[in-house]
């Protein structure tokens, strides 16, 4: 996953307290005061965080299929 290190409007640092950010949510807090909590009072370092997405998630599926195709080519080959 690609977190930004800082914030590019205001160039807080954000990097540190992605991992907390993410527990919290997870375990049923409310984003609102999760990000209180964690220091983020300005919209631009929240919109840093909010929208943050899991990449590696979405590229993972391509990863395999191509291990698999790898893998199909190779037997044919032998």
């Amino acid at each position: 996953m690609l977190i930004p290190v800082r914030c590019l409007t205001c160039g807080k640092l954000i990097a540190d307290k992605f991992d907390d950010y993410q527990n919290k949510i997870k375990s049923g807090e409310d984003p609102t005061k999760t990000l209180d909590s964690l220091g983020f009072e300005r919209y631009c370092c929240r919109r840093m965080l909010l929208t943050t997405v899991e990449t590696i998630q979405q590229v993972i599926p391509f990863y395999e299929a191509i291990q698999r195709r790898k893998q199909e080519v190779q037997s044919e080959l032998e």
